[in-house]
């Protein structure tokens, strides 16, 4: 069966136009498996006709521990895999490594005869991936060239049996000034479905500021100020992608690093600004909170709901630090106040709390407007961060109830600048105003949803509040007019623990300065650091993704938040609502085409049937999607779900590539015919992927030339797409509409002739 497979590669070779490549030098087997991409089996030649072909071997579970000391990583991976066929099958391990990279140990934990395995470089790495993709005709290992390769010698896999390879290899880690970035190669592919676990323990000399993936959520774990655990997030194990991972050393107080992505189209380009607070130190000074609970003590509140957010009181309550005030409001159609003035935290105070919390019984209406006025007006002490926790369950009944007049509240009646986070109990609340009124106040959301916890939820989000860094910052440009498009354009606190994430983008190519300031700790300060766009990179294609994905909830805020008072207008007439309603749509549906980034609104765009060369249908249909939901719908599950994709867009730090949303119904949603590789877009049609630049035009166009799959002229173009960290856009199935210098290139999966 080996010198078979191996036969087979060599006629392949000469049959796609890699003859003149050498055959690599590694024993062939009927099973190759890639646990960064997928399992590949090859029948073999002398196998009879009448014979059944065995099952697929399978890869169940990936687990990756990775140990990084100073700039030195260690990389232990554990490959589960699974044989589901009634017969022993051989198989062979490949694992892409980054540059560089030296293995270090190979194991089996099964039966096996002396398991080895090796490390090739690029050259012979290329070679290898480029037999595999010729016999199985099949691109997607092309994702890979340009890395090393780890192969090992061929094993067995018992009938029906599972086995546990592991691989460990170290690399050197690229740093950018106090940045160190690691990257684990994986297929950026949709049909990625291998459950991977990731944990990453970062140890320094010198203190960690923070820890960041663009790629994949993570949950940190701080093990002291010089170490660091980092935690794949559970939801994102199935997720497709190299998994990044940066992590910033502390350079005297706020610590900040940029990432860049050239734009030859517009002299510049995008960037994305990644700041850390310092790691806990003992005894150092701290903005103190002054924190406002206002609760909800309406009818509607009865029962559970109020009993859990007397909980939820005295929870956020008890997790004040000593000297930290408090006070305490609850509502219904008249307003009652636990003090006159905000009381410093102590075992009385508290005590007196309880009581008070317990005395609040649930009766009449919704006066959320008086409610935030009595919040808002009081002066708060001196220095300290004021925070409001407010929470309702229902839309604005007694007093003012009008959308616009009360969100206008968070900025127009608010001198001391409180941040108002605000709780949706339950789904009959007004998701756009209680959305408006936190974002206004560099704060965010919260919706609590029928069965789900309030206590829980609140203690999260005030948990997340610990030990205020820097209050009041912003960020400014040495000289001005070189970034435009900041997002988001009113910076959040930074808190201990936490992570700030700003995009926009840069005008020029020379080096520019920017400063982030405020209070720091109690004082003013200020902190520098400098950007050199000459150290933009393609392979950075996750910040302008980034930067579409929040410009795109920006603009859908200013559509959504249009509606407000005017939604039964905009019901009963077909005029919009807003002068810039147009125009905001359009541009929406511009970058949403660009980026392959689609939300509830454009996810038409991804549908087989929907023409985007048609663009006077595709502005109509949005301008209706946009209308009929974001400006209409302002209350219930199907507005709910419009204010979390919303918030979680506005603030996203890490790629969706999956184009995931809740639907109106709660439901998750998935786009799977829009795919996102290295920094671009491309719509299947049919049996054919198309790039985004060339979607709308598409039909009834020629390409300028056609590469067949396998030819000298398809291998140049991967060798291209390598350098220029792109090789992931010949790795998709079927035929490939792309753009190439300007020009549309099909890249078909014909084979080349002989």
């Amino acid at each position: 069966m080996r010198r078979n497979s191996l036969l087979t590669i060599v006629v392949v070779f000469s049959v796609l136009g890699f003859a003149e490549a050498q055959v690599p030098t590694f024993h062939a087997a009927p099973n190759y498996i890639v646990p960064q991409s997928r399992a590949y089996s090859f029948s073999a030649s002398a196998m009879p006709h009448h014979a059944r072909m065995p099952q697929r071997v399978q890869v169940t579970e990936v687990q990756v521990g990775v140990v990084i000391l100073e700039q030195v990583a260690t990389t232990t991976m554990d490959v589960h895999l699974y044989n589901p066929s009634r017969r022993r099958q051989e198989a062979q391990l490949l694992i892409p490594v980054p540059d560089g990279a030296t293995l270090m140990g190979f194991d089996f934990h099964g039966k096996a005869k002396e398991p080895t395995a090796k490390l090739l470089p690029k050259a012979e790495a290329k070679r290898t991936y480029q037999a595999i993709v010729a016999q199985v005709r099949d691109p997607a290992l092309l994702e890979f060239t340009g890395m090393n390769l780890i192969q090992s010698s061929v094993f067995p896999l018992e009938a029906r049996g599972s086995q546990k390879i592991r691989i460990t290899y170290e690399h050197l880690l690229s740093a950018d000034g106090n940045r160190i970035d690691y990257v684990l190669p994986r297929s950026e592919s949709l049909d990625f479905s291998v459950p991977w676990t990731i944990a990453v323990e970062i140890k320094s000399k010198r203190r960690i500021s923070t820890a960041y993936s663009p790629s994949h959520e993570i949950k940190t774990l701080r093990r002291g100020d010089k170490r660091i655990t980092a935690l794949l997030a559970e939801h994102d194990r199935s997720k497709p992608g190299p998994f990044r991972l940066s992590f910033l050393l502390e350079t005297g107080g706020v610590s900040a690093s940029l990432f860049a992505y050239p734009d030859p189209k517009t002299g510049g380009g995008y960037f994305l600004l990644l700041a850390g607070a310092p790691g806990p130190k003992d005894n150092s000074p701290s903005i103190k909170r002054e924190l406002t609970v206002v609760l909800d003590r309406s009818g509607s509140m009865s029962g559970k709901k109020i009993k859990q957010s007397r909980k939820a009181a005295l929870q956020v309550l008890s997790g004040l630090n000593p000297g930290e005030t408090f006070n305490l409001l609850a509502y219904n159609e008249s307003l009652r106040s636990f003090s006159s003035k905000a009381v410093e935290k102590t075992e009385e105070s508290i005590k007196k709390a309880r009581a008070w919390l317990e005395g609040m019984q649930p009766r009449g209406g919704t006066n959320i407007h008086d409610a935030l006025v009595e919040a808002l007006r009081r002066k708060p002490a001196k220095g300290s961060l004021p925070i409001v926790i407010f929470l309702t369950d229902g839309l604005p009944t007694i007093g003012q109830t009008s959308e616009q007049a009360i969100s206008d509240l968070a900025t127009r009646a608010n001198p001391a600048k409180r941040r108002i986070f605000t709780f949706g109990v339950g789904v009959d609340v007004n998701t756009p105003l209680l959305t408006k009124i936190a974002s206004e106040t560099r704060a965010f959301a919260t919706f609590v949803l029928p069965g789900e916890d309030v206590e829980l939820k609140v203690s999260k989000v005030f948990n997340s509040l610990k030990g205020p860094v820097l209050a009041n910052p912003q960020l400014g440009v040495i000289e001005q007019g070189r970034v435009r498009d900041l997002l988001p354009q009113k910076l959040p606190d930074l808190f201990e623990k936490d992570q700030m994430v700003v995009l926009g983008r840069y005008l020029g190519e020379k080096p520019i300065a920017f400063e982030i300031s405020g209070n720091y700790l109690g004082h003013q300060r200020r902190f520098s650091v400098k950007f050199d766009p000459q150290r933009a990179s393609t392979k950075n294609g996750f910040v302008p993704r980034l930067w579409a994905s929040r410009k795109i909830a920006a603009l859908t805020d200013a559509i959504r938040s249009s509606g407000a008072d005017t939604a039964h207008v905009a019901m009963r007439s077909a005029k919009p609502i807003h002068p810039r309603f147009k125009e905001l749509v359009d541009e929406i549906v511009l970058l949403s085409t660009e980026f392959g980034i689609l939300t509830e609104y454009t996810a038409f765009l991804a549908r087989e049937g929907t023409d985007l060369g048609s663009r006077s249908e595709v502005l109509a249909t949005a301008r209706h999607n946009f209308k009929t939901r974001a400006v209409r719908t302002r209350s219930g599950l199907g507005s709910v779900n419009q204010d979390m994709n919303r918030q979680f867009q506005a603030r996203q730090q890490a790629l969706n590539p999956g184009n995931e949303y809740w639907d109106q119904n709660m439901n998750r949603v998935s786009i799977t015919n829009v795919q996102q590789v290295n920094d671009q877009a491309f719509y299947r049609r049919g049996k054919r992927w198309v790039d985004s630049r060339l979607v709308e035009k598409e039909r009834g166009q020629k390409p300028k030339k056609v590469i067949r799959f396998g030819s000298k002229e398809f291998k140049q173009l991967a060798e291209r797409l390598a350098k220029e960290g792109r090789q992931g856009s010949i790795s998709l199935r079927g035929d490939i509409l792309m753009q190439v210098d300007g020009k549309s290139v099909l890249v078909t999966s014909m084979p080349a002739s002989k």
